[in-house]
């Protein structure tokens, strides 16, 4: 019973809320640097900084607790060993399952947030481990806000959205680029870049970047391009998700 009373001593708790307030910390800034990338359109965000930056949080500071490993017990027992080599194996290895679940389909990048979410929780789980358990509960409801709440806070903060357009045309009968930056302009969208590529069938292609402040109505972009006579042929694709 000593032995699991000592995870919840005053000494363990004040400990732990020294590496709370460090995980709520690095979170917020973690927060802060996702929303730079989050406005302006990136696959990575808010989710997936905030989560990445409080797991490194996490397993920095609790290396700075030698005495407080295992309730105390590392302390008092020179047969325990060093865990910091464990948890380079961890990191390791959860680098390796995270960067499995991110796909790139098209311009498109999805499980961001599901790899950090991974790495998160294997940073947890080593905080458990070590003893910290009101530092683990805490970071879990921490990562808990952030993939459950945090996606439809992104959504209503002011950002930017950038999609990707492919227009193809027959040579002659495709519209100059002025024309092209102009219409995409009077429905809410800048170019932002441009790619052209001349198919050896006689046909034009314009491969476009375009950015909107929001989330711009995509289906009725589709619609517009799927009644103009003059395109052969479209592919339009979000980059962000």
């Amino acid at each position: 019973m000593d032995i699991l009373t000592a995870y919840w001593s005053r000494a363990e708790l004040i400990t732990n809320g020294v590496i709370v307030l460090h995980l709520a910390g690095a979170l917020v800034t973690g927060i802060l640097l996702g929303y730079e990338r989050s406005y302006h359109g990136r696959a990575a965000g808010m989710r997936t900084y905030g989560l990445v930056c409080m797991a490194s949080a996490t397993l920095t500071v609790i290396v700075a607790y030698p005495a407080m490993w295992y309730g105390g017990a590392a302390a008092h027992w020179p047969g325990v060993g060093d865990p910091t080599r464990v948890i380079q194996g961890i990191v390791t290895g959860i680098g390796f399952l995270g960067a499995g679940v991110i796909m790139r389909e098209g311009f498109a990048i999805r499980g961001l947030s599901t790899a950090a979410s991974i790495w998160s929780t294997a940073a947890i789980g080593v905080t458990i481990g070590m003893g910290f358990f009101a530092a683990a509960i805490a970071a879990s409801g921490l990562a808990i806000l952030m993939m459950g709440g945090f996606r439809r806070l992104e959504a209503a903060l002011p950002h930017r959205s950038a999609t990707h357009l492919t227009l193809v045309f027959a040579r002659d009968r495709a519209p100059p680029a002025e024309r092209i930056n102009d219409l995409a302009r009077e429905r809410g969208f800048d170019v932002i870049d441009w790619g052209f590529h001349l198919v050896s069938t006689g046909q034009l292609e314009y491969k476009l970047v375009l950015q909107a402040k929001g989330t711009p109505d995509l289906a009725y972009l589709v619609n517009e391009l799927s009644k103009a006579e003059e395109v052969v042929e479209f592919h339009l694709s979000p980059s962000r998700i």
